[in-house]
């Protein structure tokens, strides 16, 4: 394996601020990773043709000596709910197969201002329904870790990028855990920003009071300098706040080098008992807690006693969420046409949305609909709004006791491709932690925490904070990152032993 791709995003931009290294020996480096695993992997749907043109602007740039950005030449992989100009977007769906967007969702115009060099799209469950990437109707995404095992949805392409050493940073988007549940089980680091802290212009929609783009990276200060070029107000995103954001890898340079844990209070749910998770999950879960109390944290039991009904709650907003967003894709518009010789606009639709849509998206689509239908909506769709509001009140309560909650980011490592597939329900499970953040709008982090003992695959933990102390994440973050990278002798990819590191 060429050693540039082994570089984290921060080791490399120093390499090319220096000289050492070019925009474009570096994209190349990854292009040629990208050739070598990934008919394996699978973690790319579209590879970008202009990635070279990209790079070498950078270092035409760089010569002339105009100033850029701290990033300038990293090369980036691209979750594919995200539109772009050059590349297609399908959102993982053949309702959208080849679709060529007018306009660059913001986070993607943001990178490229910054001179990150888009490397392609990654694969995902169709619109981002599912835990697993198995519902993407271009196949599966295998995990670096064990081709044999998934990857995490709904975007397993960019975590399965990042931890195969196909692309040093990527984008996600986490409506109830799509980042920071693919990062768990491959190993690296996920972030799920505050509601509103980065901009949702361009990212197709699944649940539009849920969704949140954010980075995926290997190492905490990676995903901040991600989090910096992205973040921040854009017009265009009613929901986007106006909040001036501190450099988000400053405090994570901050964190790795400082003391922040001494005297940190660390949340432990006590309605989310040891018996609900795997072993290997939970043993490393408590070992984590055990070098934060050795570096003076201390950790409170606290109470979220409406948690429990978080997965309920969900996949009853999600799903109607969802069937509102989805009737955009009419065969009228954009997409996918099914032509009926005959037959009226309502059945070219029908026909369309049967050929387009794969069966999970029917499943939540249908759910959606009924949990929105005269009769059912305050049963349904207005209790879990209920719901939604009181897990909001057990995050103000436990926020008032502690500065941090820390939980398991998913239940189990990595299961079979195809162990769950026919299970919704068990697959719904996988969210059981991450889902109450988006719930509640605020911020989310899983660094990876060790092997489990039981299966050596990758487990994660998850930090959550108050709404719009995304900062406060990434200082814990880089804390407890630093204390575990030291008690493993090095980088928790460098111990994987497939694919020249990554399985």
């Amino acid at each position: 394996m060429n050693d540039i791709t082994r570089l984290t995003a921060a080791e490399l931009a120093d390499k090319l601020a220096a000289g050492e290294v070019s925009a474009v020996e570096a994209t190349q480096a990854h292009l040629d990773r990208i050739a070598a695993v990934d008919g394996d992997v699978h973690a790319f749907l579209h590879v970008n043709e202009h990635a070279l043109d990209a790079a070498s602007d950078i270092d035409r740039r760089r010569a002339a000596g105009e100033q850029l950005g701290p990033v300038a030449g990293v090369p980036l992989a691209i979750k594919d709910v995200l539109v772009t100009t050059d590349m297609p977007s399908t959102s993982g769906s053949r309702i959208l197969e080849g679709y060529m967007s007018p306009f660059d969702a913001t986070v993607v115009a943001r990178s490229r201002v910054a001179g990150l060099v888009p490397l392609g799209k990654t694969n995902m469950d169709e619109f981002a329904m599912g835990s697993s990437t198995e519902h993407s109707a271009y196949g599966p995404t295998h995990n670096p870790w064990d081709l044999e095992r998934i990857p995490g949805g709904s975007g397993g392409g960019s975590a399965a990028a990042v931890a195969a050493f196909e692309a040093p940073l990527a984008l996600g988007s986490d409506t109830g855990g799509s980042i920071r549940q693919p990062a768990h089980v491959t190993g690296t680091v996920g972030m799920k920003p505050t509601y509103g802290g980065v901009s949702r212009y361009g990212a197709i929609a699944l649940a539009s009071s849920l969704d949140q783009v954010g980075p995926v990276t290997r190492t905490v200060l990676d995903a901040g300098l991600l989090h910096d070029v992205i973040g921040g107000h854009d017009p265009h995103d009613s929901t986007s706040l106006t909040d001036d954001w501190p450099s988000f890898a400053d405090v994570a340079r901050e964190g790795a080098r400082g003391e922040v844990l001494k005297g940190l209070k660390v949340g432990v749910i006590t309605e989310l008992p040891d018996s609900g998770f795997q072993p290997g999950v939970a043993e490393s879960f408590r070992a984590s807690l055990e070098i934060l109390q050795a570096h003076g944290a201390e950790i409170i039991e606290v109470s979220a006693p409406h948690f429990e009904y978080g997965v309920a709650a969900y996949y009853l907003i999600l799903p109607a969420e969802a069937s509102s967003n989805l009737a955009k894709f009419d065969s009228v518009r954009f997409g996918m046409r099914v032509d009926v010789p005959g037959g009226t606009v309502e059945d070219v639709m029908a026909a369309t949305r049967d050929a387009g849509f794969g069966d999970e998206v029917k499943r939540r689509v249908i759910l959606g609909t009924y949990a929105l239908s005269a009769g059912y909506y305050d049963a349904y769709y207005g209790s879990a709004q209920k719901v939604r509001t009181l897990i909001q009140q057990d995050f103000t309560t436990a926020f008032g006791q502690v500065d941090v909650i820390a939980t398991p980011s998913a239940p189990t490592t990595a299961f079979k491709i195809g162990e769950k597939i026919d299970d919704p329900l068990q697959m719904y499970l996988n969210d059981l932690t991450t889902i109450p953040a988006n719930l509640a709008g605020v911020p989310g982090i899983s660094i990876p925490s060790g092997l489990a003992s039981d299966d050596g695959l990758p487990v994660g933990i998850q930090f959550l904070a108050p709404a719009r102390e995304d900062a406060r994440l990434y200082r814990v973050g880089a804390a407890l990152e630093a204390a575990l990278v030291d008690s493993w002798g090095g980088p928790l990819l460098g111990r994987a032993p497939v694919l020249g590191g990554a399985r």
